[in-house]
Parts: C-alpha cells; structure tokens; sequence
C-alpha cells in the first residue's frame, strides 16, 4: 500500500514505515529475461534440470535481478506529489541473506530513515528488505537513496 505525500510534507516521514509492497512472482522466465538481458547465463539461474542437483536444489534468481525489481516494489511503498524529477540517487550498503527460488513471491518492505535537503530539492535515505514469501531469511537488505526535485 503506498503512502502519498506532498514534496513540503516528505520530512515528516522520517523514522517512519512505508509498509509494504505487494507481492511479485519471480518466475523462471523472468530470471531468463534477465539472463539474456545482462549475458549472464549462469546454469544455477538458467538450466532448471542441472540446478535440481546443485547447491539450492533449483535454479534461484540473480541477486541483481532482486535488486533490480527493488525500483517498481519502491514505487508501491512512496508517491510524492508536487515534484517533477524523482531519481534513483544511489545505494548504501547491500547485502543477499537468501536466494530466491525460480517460482518465488518477493515483496518489498521499506521505512525512511532520513529526509535532508540537497540542491534543488530533498534526498531520501530508506532502508529496505526484499521479502520472500514464506522464508525466515530476507533475500535482499539495503539502503536505498532517492532524490525528490520539485
């Protein structure tokens, strides 16, 4: 469920949540696109038959296809009003607990540690963890920086 908020009013959500996002399918067609999109065909991602014996007993996601999914999740979790640029400024650090399994739901859960002026605009630190369903350990953990120009 996103949260909506005016540029003037962004501060207020620092140390707050932004809930979560809604569920997505990883499938392994998705995990082949991004294959072929990157040339990295790696057979624990893409040759489901070999990775039934391999370490995950299936093929799992590239973690930077996780990571990349974290852009469409952010968007569920933010929407800020009155601005005319919103960019994706950067990363602290990232981490991968856990793979994800070809076939898996991931979500997004997200709060904001910080909101501080930058040029021309604010900048918006938030810490994020992509979620897999019905898994203990997160599959991806990081901080993530936006920047909201009016």
């Amino acid at each position: 469920m996103s949260t909506t908020v005016a540029f003037e009013d962004l501060k207020s959500l620092a140390g707050g949540s932004l809930g979560t996002s809604r569920w997505l399918e990883v499938d392994q067609a998705r995990i082949d696109t991004f294959a072929d999109a990157t040339d990295d065909h790696q057979w624990i991602h893409v040759d489901p038959e070999r990775a039934k014996d391999g370490p995950f007993g299936g093929p799992i996601a590239h973690g930077h296809l996780t990571l990349s999914l974290v852009i469409p999740l952010w968007t569920e979790l933010l929407d800020v009003t009155g601005v005319t640029t919103k960019v994706n400024y950067g990363l602290n650090k990232v981490r991968f607990p856990a793979p994800v399994p070809a076939g898996s739901r991931i979500r997004l859960s997200g709060a904001i540690a910080d909101v501080a002026d930058v040029a021309g605009g604010l900048q918006v630190t938030a810490d994020l963890t992509v979620e897999i369903e019905n898994h203990a350990k997160p599959a991806c953990v990081l901080q993530g920086i936006f920047r909201f120009l009016p």
